[in-house]
Formats: C-alpha cells, sequence, structure tokens
C-alpha cells in the first residue's frame, strides 16, 4: 500500500503492521483456566501457529505430530531412544516418525561416532530451513503476545517461567 503525501511517499509493509491478528489462536482453550490448562492452551494455541507459518513458508508437510518429534533432534544429531525420551512417545513410534521425516528431507540417519551400532538422526538443510522458520514464527508470537497484554506483563511472564524454570532445573 501506498500513500502520497505532497512528495513523500510512505511505504507500509506487513513487517510495520500488527502480527496480533496473524497470531491469535484459532481454537477455544478447553476447560477452566486452571493452572494445567493456563500452560496446555497457550502451548497448544502456539504450537498450532508455528505449524500455520511453516505451512504459510512451504513446509506443509510437517505436521504437528512430525514436529512433536522432529523439535528435539539436536545439533549434533540425536539418537532415536533419546527422541522417545524426550517426547515420552514409544520408540516403535518414534521410529515411524523418524522414517517420515526422513522420507520427506527433514532429517537424515548417520551412524554415532561413539558407538557403531548406533545411528544418529541430525537435520538437513530442508530441517534447517524449517527451523529457522519456526523459530521466526515464534519470536514473532511473541511479539504479537506482548502487543496484545503489554510489553512490561510479557516481560514480566517470560522472567517468571525463566525462574520457575531455573528452580526446576538448577543444574541446567
Amino acid at each position: 500500500m501506498q500513500i502520497q503525501l505532497d512528495a513523500l511517499t510512505i511505504m507500509v509493509r506487513p513487517s510495520n503492521e500488527s502480527q496480533v491478528q496473524r497470531f491469535l489462536p484459532r481454537r477455544r482453550p478447553s476447560g477452566t483456566d486452571n493452572f494445567g490448562n493456563l500452560f496446555r492452551d497457550t502451548t497448544l494455541a502456539g504450537q498450532q501457529l508455528v505449524a500455520e507459518e511453516l505451512e504459510r513458508h512451504g513446509f506443509a508437510d510437517l505436521r504437528p505430530a512430525l514436529l512433536a518429534v522432529a523439535q528435539h533432534v539436536g545439533a549434533d544429531g540425536t539418537r532415536v531412544t533419546e527422541l522417545a525420551a524426550r517426547t515420552w512417545l514409544t520408540k516403535a513410534t518414534v521410529v515411524r516418525a523418524v522414517d517420515e521425516l526422513e522420507r520427506l528431507g527433514y532429517v537424515t540417519r548417520k551412524p554415532d561416532p561413539t558407538d557403531r551400532r548406533a545411528k544418529l538422526v541430525t537435520t538437513t538443510a530442508r530441517g534447517r530451513a524449517a527451523e529457522r522458520v519456526a523459530r521466526d514464527a515464534i519470536a514473532d508470537m511473541r511479539d504479537a503476545w506482548g502487543e496484545l497484554i503489554g510489553e512490561d506483563e510479557m516481560t514480566a511472564l517470560e522472567t517468571g517461567l525463566r525462574r520457575l524454570r531455573s528452580a526446576l532445573w538448577p543444574q541446567t
């Protein structure tokens, strides 16, 4: 969109516009606003919004069920058994997801240099590109939600969650 004011032209780009509408949840929360549901509902909303952003950027085949596994693949690769532990899924379920992720070009398997019997699941260039889109979507979602509730409140929420994380996992 262009607005002409005498000799001044102002270009309005989507990045300058509010992102709040784009990052509003598509589903209603379920249950009451108890502590557990507050975490669950915002997490599910965030996951859905990230999946939609991935789809918008050409990663429509990276379904939420696959994201549940793919998001836990480490930079240096991760064994299937570790992926199963991180995702709370059975090893068989993770193997099926990794098979699909590999078929779609997001991950590959390579020998584990520390144990020649084991394989590491590693991300491919396509997987890293999808991860960048997801990280950008999360940053945009954070900004949009900050605009929605106020930047001070969003900062306080992040600070509180960081303190809780440190208290729950003091060694990390």
